[in-house]
């Protein structure tokens, strides 16, 4: 009896646990054949469009003044007194020096006292040439003396105008004692002190005047870049007749934009054999004297109107073994596709596409790691709120930023 009970448990364990096996093996099968399809990744997309931008380049420059008057003495002298502060602002024919104008007083009174003298002589002479004129007529003097008589009246007529010059140009030094600025400007350090001796038209300048408002930038831009803008141009990928192109903007030494906008002038027709350069002149406003000669300074000049410009965001854009630029975008089907660019410049945080890409593409932005060309993903703008899990993208700018 006890025999029988014992193999009726070993049967009963056994079939529970064959029916354990079987349910465990059918349920798998079941999972198998319920697992869901694989994910399709999920990328941020920009749409290609085109627009118009206006293209700079930005230069290195160095401020120049406006206009430079050097003052030299222009008459010798000792100078009596310094008339002006040093760095101060000064006006045209304001008076900077005082030359000692007693010597130059001296000739004009003896210049004055000379012509005085022939113009005394005058009358008495033109009497003579009158009378020795009636004379000849009735054979009463000789030919010779009437000569002799009319050369003394014109040697005395240029006695007198001989002595009104020498008036006139003692005047003139004179005024020249009145060392004034022929500009208005701001004037730097004295060269000379009150008692120093200096002569008409001295190497050594007594100071200097410069014009600081407006002032001019000088830059300079390779021939490199010159040909590279000449054949934009020519190519039609760039628009020079848009309005404003000849302003110009700076960027002072510490970074800071200036806030004035300056006017392109000219650029040399002559090449620097030692840079391969040329300069481009530019006038800006200077109000508050903030630009000195001489500063340091980076100009932001129009290039021209590129009015199809294509703008894709830098994180958009990756390289292949060999370097190229290359992007990926989602065609019609959904599908990656590698695409080869052409970049042109950066422009802020953007490339500018020269070819590889046209209106409409879609561009991925986010989520490339993801996925390799022939994948089919799941598109979605970059800015759409089902993707804020990722970082946000920026947006293609409407508006141009400085080279």
């Amino acid at each position: 009896m006890r025999k029988t009970h014992t193999v009726y448990r070993f049967f009963r364990c056994s079939a529970l646990g064959m029916a354990l096996i079987c349910g465990l093996w059918l349920g798998g099968c079941d999972r198998r054949k319920q697992s869901p399809p694989p994910l399709v990744p999920e990328v941020a997309v920009v749409t290609i469009s085109t627009q118009q931008i206006i293209l700079t380049t930005e230069l290195p420059g160095r401020t120049s003044a406006y206009r430079i008057a050097e003052i030299r003495p222009q008459v010798n002298g000792l100078i009596q007194k310094r008339l002006f502060t040093e760095g101060s602002d000064v006006k045209a024919g304001q008076e900077l020096y005082q030359i000692d104008p007693a010597p130059f007083q001296t000739v004009i009174d003896s210049a004055k006292a000379s012509r005085g003298r022939a113009e005394a002589n005058l009358p008495a002479i033109q009497l003579r040439v009158a009378r020795y004129k009636e004379a000849l007529a009735d054979k009463a003097v000789s030919q010779q003396d009437f000569d002799d008589a009319d050369a003394a009246l014109k040697q005395t007529e240029a006695d007198i105008q001989y002595w009104k010059a020498i008036v006139e140009t003692a005047r003139i030094n004179l005024r020249y004692t009145r060392v004034t600025s022929p500009i208005s400007g701001r004037i730097g350090k004295s060269a000379v002190t009150d008692g120093a001796i200096v002569t008409a038209y001295q190497p050594m300048t007594l100071a200097t005047v410069q014009q600081l408002d407006p002032i001019y930038v000088d830059v300079t831009q390779s021939t490199t870049d010159l040909l590279r803008l000449k054949r934009r141009l020519e190519d039609g990928r760039l628009d020079h007749n848009g309005k404003n192109l000849n302003q110009a903007r700076l960027i002072l030494e510490d970074g800071t934009k200036y806030p004035l906008e300056g006017t392109l002038q000219f650029r040399d027709i002559s090449v620097d054999p030692t840079t391969g350069s040329v300069i481009m002149r530019a006038v800006f406003p200077n109000p508050k004297g903030v630009l000195l000669p001489g500063m340091f300074v980076r100009a932001v000049l129009k290039e021209g109107v590129n009015t199809n410009a294509i703008l894709i965001p830098q994180q958009a854009v990756s390289r292949d073994p060999k370097g190229n630029p290359v992007a990926l975008i989602a065609d019609s089907t959904s599908k990656v596709e590698q695409r080869l660019l052409s970049l042109d410049r950066a422009i802020g945080d953007q490339w500018l596409v020269f070819s590889g890409l046209a209106p409409g593409d879609r561009v991925i932005v986010e989520g490339m790691q993801k996925v390799r060309p022939g994948t089919t993903v799941k598109v979605v703008p970059q800015n759409d709120g089902r993707n804020q899990g990722s970082k946000p993208g920026l947006p293609v700018q409407s508006a141009p930023a400085s080279n």
